[in-house]
């Protein structure tokens, strides 16, 4: 056998518990002092870290929060630490401490007795550093599950019982993540503890394998101890797994089946019993120091799991439920349907047909007139050059690229209004400007909203709306938006001069210091030193711009300031600017996700938001797995303050387990329903992701039988956005203003469209949800949230998006008493000087049928190129009809009568008569394109003088004759052979 410590081969065995004598070489004291430093290094490192984060989170007052967070991972890090390390540490000391004492007589006894004498002057570091390293790792991953720890902790029952095993969907919820988290982690410690001790036992010569002599009893119990135990948690894993099948997805249906609920189930809790009794097995193996009974238990156990885990399941699937499919796995299917729904909360969804018509006639949309005004033809997603090219006013001012649509009170009537916020782009700042000073100190914030009429253009621009004259004054300075990607220090500095650049007007630019209580106080030295160690920047102490009163405001843009305070929270893509009680406030939506929801099927969120995933079959087909949920609640809105960043989470959704479980978990973080002001309430709307996901769902789980969701003859998909092209993206849910069959009163509404599963493009149904949450404080809507369901019958042919959008462009309608088809039109417009680009194609269930509006626009391919409103096209029942308004299509499309009644669509100011043409000759000269401008802008002048006299406006009647004057001076300077006018100031 083996000893402890070995001399020179032949040489007795020294007496127990002594080392061998060990040359060491001593370390240098340079070698000390800089492991000293780098250790100085660190810690300084790491306090400067920890104390500026605790000073960001105090800032915004949520201090609390953030040390019960921090002392929670603190805690798990050293539960997480000592459970790996201990009991690693201790086999180790275990094994070496009950080594047998012996003389090696054998060629392998003498070759690990040379191999002792090489580990043993590394044996005591080892010792010490390999549990050590261990922990720390297993430390960090027990810190990493600290959400699963709170919801585990805090999570209650939810009064919904599991149907397959009795249990309260809390379990699924709260306590099952946690349990597979804890089994899975000791199982890892359980393997690297038996793989130490067995190959400590090995080397010192505990353990001796078969054949070649007894094993000592130490070893084998304490061998015996740790497989009993990995055991007795493969036993427990059992277990949760057969809770786990709840969540199982298979080629129809998510959850258990029959098969799993005959066989899989059962065999679970078998193997679960064989597992136990290995674990008695392998105690009993101590006494008699024998292999035997340990490999009768493993034996036993892997065949137990092939023969009873696999075959078993797997011959009741093929002989038992193939042939009789759809009978047996019937009720279990049916569970899939209802807790999906229930899961994503679309089991209140209003269903109804919608035999929509296919014939035309005049006054057809009189019932419906007044949904017309509230149809959008200024697309968010196309215009965004067009408010940079006109509203942006310096250069280094931008806006999102995606708009945003909210509504305002104007003139007594709730307006559709896009907006944009003017936010600072730092990389558009000229490069001669680029420094630390301007970088930090001086571009420091964006500047005011801009808003336009969503439904009404102006020669074919927005039509602009002025937030204070609409609004009142409100603070405009944009310090924290999605832009803000950079930190800044704001403050007076060591100068009394203001340096900020602020209100985005011609000439000198303005100066501003910032009045606000954002951001953290830096004026200490050691603040200024903690953050130059954590931004590894020595300018905060170096730089005058860092003063007595400096503040530093950094993660700045909405979704971090809200994903940092909230970090438990998936939040939508889409964040919007508003205007509440004189300050711009972001809105960001939150919602609680889950993928533990029993019998739920599961999406994939990223997927989902980009538009890659809109049904089963898409998700499927992607290759998007890793952040599937398959549980969404829209459970908290949040703000943030443009101007201090302030962060307010609002609880919202009263009826979900897990944000109450986190109110538990961090009282005081969210503010109830109750608080949020009526001007707040007013701009709070139905968001679109958890819509993009449910619309997902209810393609295939509008069908509510589940023997007519196993004939899958109903099955639906969303089209592709037709703006895109043939790209596999889904169109996008829009915003609109809409009754519905079953209102009678138009409601703000998010809604989409269906068609067929196939290659069919035909309508087969309409959703939308009641988006509008009221204007009363702390009360939403009754309606909110409500959404509905058409249904179209498979024998009506509608047309889908896809074939109203070929209509569109292989139409040959003219318009007015023109003889230009609007496919010329647009293939004219598309080529040369000129590009083409659709709008975003509304479909409104209106009429008994559905109408579709689609604006385009049309933009200069070179040069100054943004993109301008110039027609509209309506489409019903496969007609095509197009003009400089909405008005005037929708009488072109019904027969000169449209039953809107005057003005009713908004759109462009000019007549319903032909087009323009939408790009100018190529041989145009300059004074010839001159000349036509200001035509146009004489044509426009006087329109609104005619106008402004109507309303007794004589101020804007003055207003349009200076104009007027102007460019009739223009025309005469531009006519052939040059010229002026002189008129008479009167």
């Amino acid at each position: 056998m083996s000893s402890a410590s070995w001399p020179d081969e032949g040489g007795a065995p020294p007496p127990r518990g002594e080392d061998p004598p060990s040359t060491r070489v001593p370390r240098s004291r340079l070698t000390k002092v800089l492991l000293a430093i780098a250790a100085v290094i660190v810690l300084v490192t790491l306090a400067a870290s920890l104390w500026t984060e605790s000073l960001w989170f105090q800032s915004l007052g949520y201090s609390g929060m953030w040390w019960s967070r921090l002392r929670t991972q603190v805690f798990l890090f050293v539960v997480g630490g000592l459970v790996t390390a201990v009991p690693i540490a201790v086999s180790l000391w275990l094994a070496h401490r009950t080594r047998p004492l012996s003389v090696p007589m054998t060629a392998g006894e003498h070759a690990l007795a040379q191999y002792r004498s090489a580990i043993e002057p590394f044996r005591r570091t080892t010792a010490i550093a390999l549990p050590s390293v261990l922990g720390i790792l297993g430390g960090l991953a027990a810190a990493a599950q600290w959400q699963t720890w709170k919801l585990w902790r805090n999570g209650s029952s939810t009064g919904v019982t599991d149907p397959e095993f009795g249990r309260d969907i809390g379990y699924y919820l709260f306590s099952l993540p946690w349990w597979s988290f804890v089994v899975g982690f000791l199982t890892v410690v359980a393997i690297a503890t038996l793989l130490a001790s067995l190959f400590t036992h090995y080397v010192y010569g505990g353990i001796v394998p078969p054949g070649r002599g007894r094993s000592t009893r130490a070893a084998f119990l304490h061998l015996a101890i740790i497989a009993a135990v990995l055991a007795l948690l493969r036993a427990w894993s059992y277990i949760l797994d057969a809770h786990g099948l709840t969540t199982r997805e298979g080629e129809v249906l998510t959850g258990v089946g029959y098969t799993g609920a005959h066989a899989i189930v059962p065999t679970k809790y078998i193997l679960a019993v064989a597992a136990a009794m290995c674990a008695g097995l392998f105690l009993a193996s101590v006494r008699s120091r024998s292999w035997r009974l340990p490999v009768i238990a493993v034996g036993t156990l892997v065949v137990l799991s092939v023969v009873v885990g696999s075959i078993y399941p797997a011959l009741v699937e093929t002989y038992k439920v193939s042939p009789s499919r759809n009978s047996l796995e019937e009720p279990y299917l049916q569970r899939n349907i209802d807790a999906t729904r229930d899961a994503y909360g679309v089991t209140d969804v209003k269903t109804s047909s919608y035999d929509a018509v296919s014939d035309v006639s005049s006054g057809q949309l009189r019932e419906d007139a007044d949904s017309i005004p509230g149809i959008r033809l200024l697309d968010p997603a196309v215009v965004s050059p067009t408010y940079q090219e006109l509203q942006a006013q310096q250069p280094y001012y931008t806006f999102q690229d995606d708009l945003d649509v909210d509504r305002y009170e104007i003139d007594g009537d709730m307006v559709d209004v896009v907006v944009g916020a003017r936010e600072l782009d730092l990389d558009k700042v000229p490069s001669d400007r680029r420094d630390w000073v301007n970088d930090h100190t001086v571009y420091t914030h964006g500047y005011g909203l801009v808003m336009a009429r969503g439904a009404q253009s102006r020669g074919g621009d927005p039509e602009w709306l002025s937030p204070t004259s609409e609004f009142g004054e409100y603070e405009p300075r944009i310090y924290f938006g999605e832009e803000m990607q950079h930190f800044s220090i704001v403050g007076q500095g060591d100068t009394s001069t203001p340096r900020e650049v602020d209100r985005p007007t011609g000439g000198e630019e303005s100066r501003y210091t910032y009045q606000g209580a954002g951001g953290v106080g830096i004026g200490s030295l050691a603040r200024q030193t903690a953050y130059a160690i954590t931004k590894r920047d020595v300018k905060f102490i170096l730089s005058d711009a860092v003063g007595s009163d400096s503040r530093l405001l950094e993660h700045r843009t909405p979704k971090e300031r809200v994903k940092r305070v909230a970090p438990w929270l998936t939040l939508d893509d889409d964040v919007y600017p508003t205007i509440v009680d004189g300050r711009i406030q972001w809105v960001v939506d939150g919602y609680t996700t889950s993928n533990d929801y029993p019998y739920s099927t599961a999406f994939s969120i990223s997927g989902v938001q980009s538009g890659q995933v809109s049904s089963v079959q898409t998700q499927r087909s992607s290759s998007l797995v890793g952040d599937r949920i398959n549980y969404m609640r829209n459970s908290v809105k949040a703000t943030v303050d443009a101007y201090d960043g302030t962060v307010r989470l609002y609880k919202w959704d009263e009826e979900d387990p897990i944000v109450d479980a986190w109110d538990k978990a961090f009282p005081g973080l969210l503010k109830s329903t109750e608080s949020i002001s009526g001007e707040l309430m007013s701009h709070l709307r139905y968001p679109e992701d958890i819509f993009r996901m449910q619309r997902a769902v209810l393609a295939d789980y509008h069908v509510t039988a589940a023997s007519d969701f196993r004939a899958g003859q109903d099955r639906w998909r969303v089209p592709e956005d037709p703006s895109r092209g043939d790209d596999g993206v889904a169109q996008p849910p829009y915003f609109l203003s809409l009754a519905m069959p079953d209102q009678r009163q138009p409601v703000w509404s998010l809604t989409s469209t269906y068609i067929p599963r196939g290659t069919r493009n035909v309508m087969a149904g309409y959703l939308s949800a009641d988006g509008d949450a009221g204007s009363a404080a702390g009360k939403p809507a009754s309606g909110y949230g409500q959404l509905r369901l058409l249904s179209v019958p498979r024998d009506t042919t509608v047309p889908g998006v896809g074939q109203v959008q070929n209509n569109i462009v292989s139409s040959t309608s003219t318009t007015g008493s023109g003889t230009q088809t609007l496919t010329d039109y647009l293939n004219n417009a598309n080529r040369g000087e000129s590009q083409v680009h659709f709008g975003n194609q509304l479909a409104l269930p209106v009429g008994e049928g559905f109408l579709h509006v689609e604006p385009i626009y049309i933009s200069s391919a070179s040069g100054t190129s943004y993109p301008q409103l110039r027609i509209v096209v309506a489409t019903f029942a496969g007609r095509v009809a197009w003009g400089q308004s909405l008005d005037g299509a929708l009488d072109e499309l019904f027969g000169g009568d449209a039953g809107v009644g005057e003005g009713g669509g908004g759109g462009g100011d000019e007549p319903p008569a032909e087009p323009e043409e939408p790009a100018e000759p190529k041989n145009l000269t300059a004074d010839e394109k001159k000349l036509r401008a200001a035509i146009s802008g004489m044509e426009q002048a006087y329109k609104e003088g005619q106008d402004a006299l109507k309303k007794g406006d004589f101020a804007a009647y003055d207003k349009a004759q200076k104009e007027l004057r102007k460019h009739l001076e223009d025309a005469a300077e531009a006519q052939p052979g040059g010229g002026s006018a002189t008129l008479d100031e009167g």
